[in-house]
């Protein structure tokens, strides 16, 4: 799966955070391979290693924009103290107890009811800018994602802060409900998820590290295990000619409820690893294909257009025809 881009208004936002530490700009694009003026979408990599320029020149991994510095080296202590946290709730406890030590302001706290897990952020004093929240967002959701080995889908995220002028960025960036000028910032996912294992080692945690900030841009690739051979397997053929579980088991010479138990293992079912995939199909054809909903309602194996509109506005809160309009202002 090719890496997500990133708007080129993040990039601006992201200078604009080292100009204020009086920092050249032109020698941290030129670090992360960018051009002096960045006017197109970037790469995942880019961003991140762009993100890592910034870091370093102004020792502070949260672009200054804390009531303390994250210094350098700090998110990956960050990493360490969570890796054997046991279940996703614990670790994002540690996280954030974690974060509020070294950012001290922000502090988040972990809040759940009606089926909702909350990550809800105090501010000391005024709001912060959305890039500052989205950024704390980004840090944590990432983590997350990569501890559980998958993608946890946001249900919500809501911004303390105005409304920026390229706020479509930030709704087509989290693909999900975002809202400004709320009461709190928060960030919201499916309950759920919060009993899920974490299943990394100490030897996974290096390979990350070595990809990080980029692979948490994406919130989670998918690198390693069961479900990459499933999604693998999966990608390789139409969505229409997908087989069902009995013949996945079949073709993956496993008994289906072993492979049915290795999939919970990972957080994941045959169900959810399908969804996910057609979902992101279905995103990409709509940001830049030309495609009709009906078209792609089709290719993505549903019966009936209505049924692909049902499912895309579970996925994204948004009906496909909306979320394609939505792209298109930005």
């Amino acid at each position: 799966m090719k890496l997500r881009t990133i708007s080129a208004s993040f990039v601006h936002e992201a200078l604009e955070c080292a100009r204020g530490y009086g920092a050249p700009t032109e020698p941290l694009l030129a670090a992360a391979g960018l051009p002096p003026s960045v006017q197109e979408p970037v790469s995942a990599e880019q961003y991140g290693a762009l993100w890592l320029a910034i870091a370093r020149a102004i020792d502070d991994e949260f672009f200054g924009l804390g009531g303390r510095p994250m210094r350098v080296g700090s998110f990956t202590l960050l990493c360490h103290c969570v890796l054997h946290a046991g279940t996703l709730e614990q670790a994002l406890q540690r996280a954030l107890r974690f974060l509020g030590v070294v950012l001290d302001d922000p502090s988040g706290n972990l809040v759940t009811g009606d089926g909702l897990a909350q990550i809800v952020l105090t501010d000391r004093g005024a709001a912060r800018s959305a890039f500052a929240y989205r950024t704390y967002w980004i840090i944590l959701h990432g983590i997350a994602c990569w501890l559980v080995g998958r993608r946890i889908p946001v249900r919500l995220v809501d911004f303390r802060c105005a409304e920026p002028s390229r706020s479509t960025d930030y709704r087509l960036f989290f693909g999900a409900p975002v809202r400004f000028d709320q009461p709190v910032s928060r960030l919201a996912f499916d309950e759920v998820f919060l009993k899920l294992s974490t299943i990394r080692s100490e030897r996974a945690l290096k390979q990350f590290l070595r990809g990080a900030p980029a692979n948490i841009l994406v919130r989670y690739r998918y690198d390693a295990g069961l479900v990459a051979d499933v999604r693998a397997r999966l990608h390789r053929l139409s969505p229409t000619a997908w087989p069902g579980f009995e013949e996945m088991a079949r073709q993956m010479r496993l008994p289906e409820s072993t492979l049915r138990h290795r999939l919970h293992q990972e957080g994941q079912t045959y169900t959810s690893v399908k969804d996910e995939i057609r979902r992101g199909l279905a995103i990409d054809w709509l940001l830049h294909g030309t495609r009709s909903v009906s078209e792609i309602a089709s290719e993505l194996g549903f019966t009936e257009p209505s049924a692909f509109h049902r499912a895309f506005k579970k996925w994204t809160s948004r009906s496909p025809g909306a979320y394609r309009r939505g792209a298109g202002r930005a």
